[in-house]
């Protein structure tokens, strides 16, 4: 009996294993001959782990917003402080050439506005500015860098504000991270208890009403009953005329209660948007349709 035990283990593991090198190869093959740098990671259950082209640093753009919105989280529970805590936002914090609704909705500021509201902006709708008002906040950039490194998370970097980063594209590159660091900084939203529930519950709510990126990573999963949350991030384009880093990272929760993680990084794309877009698009229905159609993940 143990000898059979250990034989079925044995052949169990050595089936997933060909189903993670497969899964691997059909990304590999959709991407060859992408004019552009992809990066992807993908967690299955908080467990298996398979990566395309992880050694690269990648720009995060907005992407970074989620990393700072449990910075954000940590630094509420640390000093006692409720999701419905107040900030002031003086009209001045409220930059005119820069992606930002909040400031389109109050565009003479000097408004008091919670915190839970203020993420809505940064996680559900990117704003720009809502994200450098919550970054002042905290204490800067550096209180979200050296939080994220408290969790083990290293292949990663958060140097600069979204201001920052408009005034020299050269410094979107400076906040970065690799696909599987991101990756396995989303899956510790169930993986690990991070802080109160409340608060890990809120973002994770806030993150399954992501309004951008629609183009990306829930295209496949349009007609299913699987649930994404996710956090997107675009740029403009370099000197080269290159798109910087247009991303999309995020958790799919099937109805089975399994989940997987997955991070897709496009840097120095030539592609237009639409077609970069389609290739985050074309890897998250690879994934989704290989794990779903095969069963692989409700064996985990």
């Amino acid at each position: 009996m143990r000898f059979l035990i250990l034989f079925l283990f044995i052949l169990s593991t050595s089936l997933i294993q060909a189903q993670e090198v497969l899964l691997e190869s059909k990304i590999k093959k959709s991407i060859e001959n992408v004019p552009a740098q992809v990066g992807v990671a993908i967690i299955i259950n908080g467990k298996d782990t398979i990566t395309v082209n992880n050694e690269c640093h990648y720009p995060l753009m907005s992407v970074m917003k989620y990393p700072q919105a449990l910075a954000v989280l940590h630094y509420l529970h640390q000093h006692n402080q409720p999701l419905f805590t107040k900030i002031f936002i003086p009209k001045e914090a409220l930059l005119d050439d820069t992606y930002s609704p909040l400031r389109d909705k109050y565009p003479g500021g000097n408004i008091y506005m919670p915190i839970d509201q203020l993420l809505d902006y940064t996680i559900q709708k990117s704003d720009n500015n809502a994200c450098d008002i919550l970054f002042n906040y905290t204490g800067g950039v550096s209180y979200t860098d050296s939080y994220i490194r408290s969790l083990g998370i290293n292949n990663f970097s958060i140097s600069k504000t979204e201001d920052d980063m408009h005034e020299d594209l050269a410094a979107c590159y400076e906040n970065w991270s690799t696909p599987l660091e991101i990756a396995s900084l989303t899956d510790m939203l169930f993986s690990k208890e991070l802080f109160p529930t409340e608060y890990q519950n809120f973002l994770k709510e806030t993150m399954l009403n992501c309004q951008t990126g629609t183009n990306r990573l829930p295209v496949p999963l349009l007609d299913t009953t699987a649930r994404i949350g996710h956090k997107t991030g675009t740029s403009d384009r370099n000197v080269q005329g290159e798109l910087i880093g247009i991303n999309d990272v995020g958790f799919i929760l099937l109805p089975d209660g399994k989940r997987y993680t997955i991070a897709v990084l496009v840097k120095d794309s030539k592609e237009s948007m639409a077609d970069t877009e389609k290739i985050i698009a074309n890897i998250s229905g690879i994934v989704y349709h290989h794990l779903v159609s095969e069963k692989n993940i409700s064996n985990k």
